[in-house]
């Protein structure tokens, strides 16, 4: 792993010489580490994960509790990395942050991704009011067994829970108080990756990406919940590979 000269927002796990720039945003909890086997499938590309406050090596720092204000603060980070194509990838909350790094990057009128592939997530334009981040304990790890993606071990021991959950009520603060406020139409194109039994996210809310792009879209539908991605891997490697 090597840190990038854009301070302690992005790691890098793979520098193959020519290939295309795909840079990971995680999702509400994660860490960039979550991508860090991608670089071994993902052999042609330069996989690179963004690294959000307040886990891992950044446990120090302070959490963000707003999307706008991540957004802000990860497009000033990245913005001398955009010199050579790359895409967007996102899962869950991180499909939202790309979305709006990308919002801001055209705003800027700077070089703006070729591909952004937002996976187990809603539209920009679809809401849905929740409150788990005020949830009691109990009600929080219930979800997180609900959607998986958490080691059960993690969530039946108290220690660990103490570490984790201050992360997932900052996170899901973030993106519940989220609110699309209107932007032009992207000119990338767009790939909505989704599981089809995802009870998060409904196969017409990840149709809803067509509205944001003017670019080509395309929604995969693929066996299993939100984080359908860990059992479909060669499947979402597959539609990275050919699309970039």
């Amino acid at each position: 792993m090597t840190d990038i000269d854009s301070g302690s927002w992005v790691r890098v796990y793979r520098r193959p010489a020519g290939g295309p720039r795909l840079f990971c945003f995680p999702h509400a909890g994660g860490a960039a580490s979550y991508f860090y086997p991608w670089s071994r499938s993902l052999r042609d590309v330069e996989v690179l994960a963004v690294q959000y406050p307040g886990r891992q090596d950044r446990g120090a720092e302070p959490f963000i509790r707003s999307i706008p204000e991540l957004a802000d603060r990860i497009h000033e980070a990245l913005a001398s990395q955009l010199d050579e194509p790359y895409a967007f990838f996102g899962h869950s909350m991180g499909a939202i942050l790309a979305y709006e790094v990308a919002c801001r990057i055209a705003r800027e009128g700077q070089p703006g991704p070729v591909h952004l592939f937002a996976s187990g997530q809603r539209a920009p334009s679809r809401v849905k009011e929740e409150e788990l981040h005020q949830a009691t304990t109990e009600e929080l790890v219930a979800e997180m067994r609900t959607l998986g993606g958490t080691d059960p071990r993690v969530l039946a021991d108290p220690h660990l829970l103490e570490l984790v959950l201050p992360i997932i009520r900052a996170d899901y603060a973030a993106i519940e108080s989220y609110r699309h406020a209107g932007a032009p139409l992207l000119d990338c194109a767009v790939t909505a990756l989704i599981g089809d039994a995802d009870p998060n996210v409904s196969l017409d809310e990840a149709q809803s990406w067509a509205d944001h792009t003017r670019g080509r879209f395309a929604l995969r539908a693929f066996p299993g919940g939100h984080f359908y991605l860990e059992d479909c891997q060669a499947g979402v490697f597959d539609v990275i590979s050919t699309a970039l």
